[in-house]
């Protein structure tokens, strides 16, 4: 059986990124969210997933410093101080977990508290639903046709985590990622994409409900 976690990184990074969220987790197939715990809208982001406790919240660590691995541990205790609680699971900005100088603080974080780290726990990460490489902004990969391939050749048997950035653009947000989220944002919310995951017997759940943690 194919279980799939659909989980929006970059909960909190703007209001328009975090009413695109619970629009998509509303409307479309996205059941988990990585909280950026000192971004401009996170406080925004802990009362609206207060409001919609169904929709899973990890921590979204973003380091500036390349080998700052104390802010790991200092993002979880903010995290905590937000929402009362440890979240889903932990990954980063931009991926830096994967970076030599700070895997060995995510993956001592993670066993710490018992926490799924993306690409170091039984779920298995999906990373290519993205719409911007090499400088260029590629639409195809994460409208409906482009999701629809990569649901179908990426998909393995067990619990798979979707990694997308759904939003609306606002001022608020600083990324060069912009038109994109909300290209992601639509194809989330089509009902081609409900209506495929269901004939193919995919199961949508969360980090908490998927790895019983």
């Amino acid at each position: 059986m194919k279980t799939l976690i659909v989980n929006g990184d970059d909960f909190g990074a703007s209001p328009g990124v975090n009413r695109g969220m619970i629009e998509a987790h509303g409307r479309g197939v996205l059941t988990s969210a990585s909280l950026m715990v000192e971004a401009p809208g996170s406080a925004e982001a802990v009362q609206l997933s207060a409001e919609h406790p169904e929709l899973g919240v990890g921590l979204h660590v973003v380091v500036e410093a390349p080998r700052d691995g104390d802010e790991v541990e200092r993002q979880l205790d903010r995290f905590v101080e937000l929402t009362g609680r440890l979240p889903t699971h932990i990954d980063a900005h931009r991926n830096v977990h994967h970076s030599a100088p700070l895997r060995s603080a995510f993956l001592a974080a993670a066993e710490r508290h018992g926490l799924d780290l993306r690409g170091y726990c039984e779920v298995h990460p999906i990373s290519s639903f993205y719409g911007q490489w090499g400088g260029s902004t590629h639409l195809e990969q994460i409208g409906p046709a482009g999701l629809k391939r990569i649901l179908e050749d990426e998909m393995q048997p067990g619990l798979n985590e979707l990694c997308c950035h759904p939003g609306y653009v606002d001022r608020a947000l600083s990324s060069s990622y912009t038109l994109e989220r909300e290209v992601e944002l639509q194809t989330l919310c089509d009902q081609e994409i409900v209506a495929l995951l269901a004939e193919r017997g995919i199961r949508l759940t969360t980090f908490a409900e998927g790895t019983g943690r």
